[in-house]
């Protein structure tokens, strides 16, 4: 049986890692330029196919993804006359793995199906890394028939693949899940510019912490960077987990049940992004607060 036609929509750091992923096991990939062209060119050198708009990246596909950054960029690459829904073929399916708000996917979920296609919310843990060597985690919720038929290619870029539920019930873990980890970044990140303002070694404060209960993936990755100077351990930028942390608190509220513990970190990835770091790595908040500690 012949493998299904991938249209691919953001090719950003996990985007493009994504895509060479879908090129190494021979699937036919169609791919549309969002911000830069280099990932883009990249993956048409290696064989991809280049659309000129969603709607015609979607008529040359069995399946359409999108790893985008915010909802609003979600909906405007799906909906409208060059949108990916205009062009959809029936029975084709839509995979969106980026961090979306529910209420967005549920709607477009609604769109699509009316379209005569199926829509599933499918956020990713894991870094582009893994994304590299089809190991991420993939956390799908949608139809259940639409998710069997689509297990064999989520398989492919994924080394544990969910399947949560109703549609948008990806999303919704992901979002407390990205709301967990961040807060406890930002709370490693200050734990070590606070040992520089008390005159402790930070090397001797990780050594204390990760003997213990208090050990994660998550404090190495600060760590990684707190001590070892490597930031990209954790390749996932302040901007992003602001915006995040921010659709966390958003969903909490919609849901009557605004959030009190990703205060906080919102305010201090707020700051950051405000002080010019965006587009650095969360690990490097460490700086951030060792310079709001006058270190």
């Amino acid at each position: 049986m012949s493998q299904p036609k991938i249209g691919f929509i953001g090719l950003g750091l996990m985007g493009s890692a994504m895509v060479s992923r879908l090129l190494d096991k021979g699937y036919p990939v169609t791919v549309l330029a969002n911000r830069s062209r280099k990932n883009v060119d990249a993956a048409v050198a290696r064989g991809a196919q280049e659309a000129g708009s969603a709607r015609e990246l979607a008529q040359a596909s069995d399946i359409v993804m999108l790893c985008m950054d915010t909802s609003a960029n979600v909906e405007a690459r799906m909906r409208g006359a060059d949108g990916v829904i205009a062009g959809l073929k029936p029975g084709a399916a839509v995979i969106d793995f980026g961090t979306s708000l529910p209420a967005s996917t549920k709607a477009l979920g609604q769109e699509v199906a009316q379209a005569g296609g199926s829509y599933l919310d499918a956020p990713l843990g894991r870094t582009p890394a893994h994304a590299l060597e089809g190991q991420l985690n993939i956390m799908c919720a949608g139809e259940s028939a639409a998710y069997d038929r689509l297990r064999p290619v989520l398989e492919d870029l994924g080394e544990n693949v969910f399947h949560l539920g109703a549609l948008g019930s990806g999303h919704t873990i992901k979002l407390i899940n990205n709301f967990f980890g961040m807060t406890l970044a930002n709370a490693m990140a200050e734990a070590f510019a606070m040992a520089d303002v008390a005159g402790v070694e930070r090397q001797a404060l990780y050594d204390v912490m990760s003997a213990g209960p208090l050990h994660s993936g998550m404090m190495d990755f600060v760590k990684a960077y707190g001590v070892d100077g490597i930031p990209d351990k954790l390749a996932f930028s302040i901007a992003n987990a602001r915006k995040d942390v921010g659709y966390y608190a958003q969903m909490a509220e919609g849901l009557g049940a605004a959030s009190v513990m990703s205060g906080a970190a919102r305010q201090a990835l707020s700051e950051a992004v405000e002080e010019g770091r965006g587009d650095q790595m969360v690990s490097q908040m460490v700086d951030f607060f060792a310079r709001r500690f006058g270190g």
